[in-house]
């Protein structure tokens, strides 16, 4: 892959870095809107008298709104260009979020909810074409752990800022300044991310074969990754929309002290993200399924003993480690995907795997509110965690024969 219409800028600055630095703010601001419900879930279920089973509806609503979003936005972005979509959808996000702190029924959060989801899925696969047409495949798992480690650093300062702000001003006042964040993240992307329509492929060789979207779905390896990437939402998702309250309910940590506790978990994340990113893009490039399946075994294991360890220092371990897990295998997970992408196909490609992924996202905050309202003890959501977990790994080993053959590095070619 051949980088075209001089993307070294004049001042010798590579407009690469820019990309990254946009996307990666597009997606901390998507998180930090996306996990604040969370962190304030045990107000908003006090204050509004709640219980978890609706509050888990409303966690799911964003998963189906989510959901629909994916598809639609990845034909777009294959045939139109993704930059308008990385600068229209958060002006909706901030519309979403600041309306969420208006909302006082389960029915009105679950429409706020539904549509802040689907303006986020609509956008979603955009930025996993802007990887693909900018970055060569060797260096897509570190550019995607770079990425994604949005995903932990939001969720890390989302959680003192919104403890604080809870104990100060009131869960409602939370969702009207998180819409700041989201106004920003247009006007960078707007700035920063190249092209506008149809040209945005010029950044790259043009593809030499284009694939209808009826073809892309008849691609066996497209199901395989689409059925894994559900099966591990389910844990992620469980974990990510449960595991402040988790920290409340069985060990009767208050709120604000959930904000900072809470937030612990993502710098093992972090680091996580960084570690997988750097495997994926060198010494483990042509073994990215096995990684991200250890991810997904050890994720489980943590999870585990999270659950069985009886203090609260242990449990945070566990926690801590499954994050460490859990978003580490996101950077395998992006190059292995934008790997089996056709090529002129990769947003609608991606569209479907995170459609068929968010499934997952959408029913496992449900389930686990259920089985947690029905059994009185966090044990079964665990289990139904780590076993989503397990069905992931599997998925993922199966796709090993769909891989693409890896070039054989110079320096062994020389040496033979």
């Amino acid at each position: 892959m051949k980088l075209r219409g001089g993307f070294i800028g004049e001042d010798g600055m590579d407009k690469r870095v820019q990309v990254i630095a946009a996307l990666w703010f597009f997606q901390v601001a998507n998180y930090f809107d996306r996990v604040a419900i969370s962190f304030a879930g045990p107000s908003i279920m006090k204050s509004l008298a709640i219980e978890p089973s609706s509050f888990g509806i409303i966690l799911s609503s964003f998963g189906v709104g989510y959901f629909l979003g994916q598809i639609p936005g990845g034909v777009i972005a294959d045939r139109w260009g993704a930059k308008w979509l990385l600068v229209i959808a958060p002006l909706f996000w901030a519309l979403f979020t600041g309306a969420t702190g208006f909302v006082a029924t389960v029915a009105g959060f679950v429409i706020v909810r539904a549509c802040f989801g689907l303006s986020e899925g609509l956008s979603n696969a955009a930025c996993f074409k802007v990887i693909g047409d900018i970055f060569p495949p060797r260096q897509r798992a570190m550019v995607a752990g770079l990425w994604a480690t949005a995903f932990a650093v939001a969720p890390a300062f989302a959680g003192p800022v919104v403890g604080s702000l809870l104990a100060s001003v009131g869960w409602q006042v939370v969702f009207m300044v998180l819409a700041i964040p989201a106004l920003l993240a247009a006007f960078l992307n707007l700035i920063f991310i190249p092209g506008g329509g149809r040209e945005q492929s010029t950044l790259v060789d043009a593809p030499t074969t284009h694939p209808s979207f009826a073809a892309t779905l008849r691609l066996p390896s497209l199901w395989l990754i689409s059925l894994g990437y559900l099966s591990f939402n389910i844990a992620y998702w469980g974990y990510l929309g449960w595991m402040p309250s988790y920290l409340s309910l069985a060990h009767h940590i208050d709120v604000k002290s959930i904000g900072i506790l809470g937030g612990i978990p993502y710098i093992f994340a972090f680091f996580g993200l960084l570690i997988t990113g750097w495997l994926g893009s060198s010494v483990l490039y042509r073994y990215r399924p096995h990684l991200l399946a250890c991810c997904y075994v050890l994720a489980a294991v943590s999870l585990g003993y999270a659950y069985m360890a009886e203090t609260l220092p242990t449990s945070l371990a566990g926690l801590s480690g499954a994050a460490f897990f859990l978003y580490g295998g996101l950077a395998p997970y992006g190059a292995i995907v934008l790997d089996l992408a056709p090529e002129n196909n990769r947003a609608a490609y991606s569209g479907v795997v995170n459609s068929a992924g968010q499934i997952g996202g959408a029913v496992a905050p449900l389930i686990v509110g259920y089985l947690v309202s029905a059994s009185g003890t966090f044990a079964s959501g665990f289990a139904f965690m780590v076993g989503g977990l397990a069905v992931g790994a599997i998925c993922v080993l199966a796709l090993i024969p769909f891989m693409p053959a890896r070039p054989v590095p110079t320096a062994a070619v020389a040496a033979h």
